[in-house]
C-alpha cells in the first residue's frame, strides 16, 4: 500500500485525486505555482509545495522541481492527472529511476503510443481500422499535397502530439491545405513543443466515441463501455454522455466490436493502468481508430456513474501491483450519465476565455447530480491555464431522466463575476436534435448559426 502520493497537477483533477487518496487512507502532497497558492487542491492536501511561477514551463512542466518536491516529502508515487506531464514517457522513466512509482502506463507503453501517427501504425498492426491518410509525419507542403490528392479532399491536418483540438485544420483544396499545414505546425509547436503533423481523410459529420479501458500488470484488460464526446467547440469536448445514443439506438452491435478493438490495441501496446481509446464513427456505422489517451480523462466521472467503478482508485491500486478484481463479465451498466464542462468562457464570442474573480458561487445538488470542482466564492481564475471551472454530472435511470436532471442542475448553478458556458449548455440540453440524440461533431457550429444563435443569446 502506498503511504503518500504527490499530485503533479492542479484544479479539479487534483482535488479528485486527493479525494480518492483520502478514501484509501493515503496521504497527499500538492504542488502548486505561485498563482495557485489559494487553489482548493492546496488547501485539501496534507502537504503542499510551491514549484515556481505561473507559466506551466516554470512550474507544472518542470520535472526537476516536481521530483525534488517528491523526494523532499518522501512520497511513494506520483499521479499526473491529465495534461501537463501525465503522458510524458521521460517523466515516467525519471520517476521509476528515482524509486517513485508513476501512476499511469509504463514508459514502454507510452512510447508505443507516443503520438497519433505512431499510434495509427500500431492500430493497423492490431487489425483495427484507421482513416486513410499519411503513413507518418508529413515533412513538407509538397508531401502534404501529394497525400491529399492520393486520399482525396476533404482532409484533416493533425498535430502528432498533444490534444485539445490544437494543431488541427480542415482543408478542402490545395490552397487551404498549404495554409492549414503551416498554421497547424505553428500552433502545434507553440502548444506541444512539437511541430509534427500528419494528414488523414476528413470524415464528414463524424461521431466522436471513446472506450474506457483498465489494464493491470498481469495482462488482464477490460473496457468499461463507451462515451459519446461529439458535442465539441473548436475540437474540444463540452458535453459528454454514456451510453452513446448513436450506438444505443442505431448501431448496438458496435459496442462489442469497438470494445474488442480497444482491448486489442491495449494488448499490442502492452498497456497498463487506465486509458481511453478514441474512435470516430460515420453515419453508416463504420468506425476508425483515432488515438489513445494515456491517462485519466476529464470525462471519466460519467463512466463511474454508470458502472459504479472508481477509476482513480483503480489507477492507484493497479500502480501498487494489485490485479483487477473485475472481469468483463462482472461489469454491469446501469442507467445514463451526462457531463457538462463548465468553463469560464464567452460562448457568444467564439468561446473567448474569461478569467477573473468569482464573486458568488452556488453549485447545484440533489439526487443524481455530482459536481467536480476546485473553485469557490472569492477564487480568482488565472488566465494562465485551462478555463475549466467544474464538471457537472447528472445520472438517471435512462437518458431522458439524466437530461432533465442536467437541465435542472444547470438552472440552479449560480456563478457571478465571470462569464461561463452555462447558458450555452442550457440551450444544448433544450435543443430538439440533442434531445433525440441526433448529433455529430458539427452540432455546436449548427447551434450557433443564424436565428438560433440570436434566440440563445436572448435567453442568456
Amino acid at each position: 500500500m502506498f503511504e503518500k502520493i504527490l499530485i503533479a497537477n492542479r484544479g479539479e483533477i487534483a482535488v479528485r485525486i486527493i479525494r480518492a487518496c483520502k478514501e484509501l487512507n493515503i496521504r497527499t502532497v500538492a504542488v502548486y505555482s505561485e498563482v495557485d497558492a489559494n487553489s482548493m487542491h492546496v488547501q485539501l492536501a496534507d502537504e503542499a509545495i510551491c514549484i515556481g511561477k505561473a507559466p506551466s514551463n516554470e512550474s507544472y512542466l518542470r520535472i526537476d522541481r516536481i521530483i525534488s518536491a517528491a523526494e523532499i516529502t518522501d512520497v511513494d508515487a506520483i499521479h499526473g492527472g491529465y495534461g501537463f506531464l501525465s503522458e510524458n514517457a521521460h517523466f515516467a522513466d525519471v520517476c521509476e529511476n528515482c524509486n517513485i512509482r508513476f501512476i499511469g502506463p509504463s514508459s514502454r507503453a507510452m512510447n508505443a503510443l507516443q503520438d497519433k501517427a505512431v499510434s495509427r501504425v500500431l492500430a493497423k498492426k492490431a487489425g483495427v481500422p484507421t482513416p486513410p491518410g499519411s503513413e507518418g509525419m508529413v515533412e513538407n507542403e509538397q508531401e502534404a499535397i501529394a497525400t491529399a490528392k492520393r486520399i482525396g479532399y476533404p482532409v484533416m491536418i493533425k498535430a502528432i502530439a498533444g490534444g485539445g483540438g490544437r494543431g488541427m485544420r480542415a482543408a478542402h483544396n490545395d490552397i487551404s491545405l498549404v495554409k492549414g499545414y503551416h498554421t497547424a505546425r505553428n500552433e502545434a509547436e507553440k502548444a506541444f513543443g512539437n511541430s509534427g503533423v500528419y494528414i488523414e481523410k476528413l470524415i464528414e459529420k463524424p461521431h466522436h466515441i471513446e472506450f474506457q479501458i483498465l489494464a493491470d500488470n498481469r495482462g488482464n484488460i477490460i473496457h468499461l463501455g463507451e462515451r459519446d464526446c461529439s458535442i465539441q467547440r473548436r475540437h474540444q469536448k463540452i458535453v459528454e454522455e454514456t451510453p452513446s445514443p448513436l450506438i444505443e439506438h442505431k448501431f448496438k452491435d458496435l459496442r462489442k466490436k469497438m470494445g474488442k478493438a480497444a482491448i486489442r490495441i491495449a494488448e499490442v501496446a502492452h498497456y497498463t493502468n487506465a486509458g481511453t481509446v478514441e474512435f470516430i464513427v460515420d453515419d453508416n456505422g463504420h468506425f476508425y481508430f483515432l488515438e489513445v489517451n494515456k491517462r485519466i480523462q476529464v470525462e471519466h466521472p460519467i463512466t463511474e456513474e454508470v458502472t459504479g467503478v472508481d477509476l482513480v482508485k483503480q489507477q492507484i491500486l493497479i500502480a501498487m501491483g494489485e490485479p483487477l478484481k473485475l472481469s468483463q463479465n462482472d461489469l454491469t451498466f446501469k442507467g445514463h450519465a451526462i457531463e457538462c464542462r463548465i468553463n469560464a468562457e464567452d460562448p457568444f464570442d467564439d468561446f473567448r476565455p474569461c478569467p477573473g474573480r468569482i464573486e458568488m458561487y452556488y453549485q447545484p445538488g440533489g439526487r443524481g447530480v455530482r459536481v467536480d470542482s476546485h473553485v469557490y466564492a472569492g477564487y480568482t481564475i488565472p488566465p494562465t491555464y485551462d478555463s475549466l471551472i467544474s464538471k457537472l454530472i447528472s445520472s438517471g435511470k435512462d437518458r431522458r431522466e439524466a437530461m432533465d436532471k442536467m437541465s435542472r442542475a444547470l438552472g440552479e448553478y449560480m456563478i457571478t463575476g465571470v462569464k461561463t458556458t452555462i447558458p450555452f449548455e442550457q440551450a444544448i440540453l433544450q435543443d430538439p436534435n440533442f434531445r433525440r440524440g441526433v448529433y455529430s461533431t458539427n452540432f455546436v457550429d449548427q447551434l450557433l448559426g443564424g436565428a438560433r444563435r440570436e434566440l440563445i443569446e436572448e435567453k442568456a
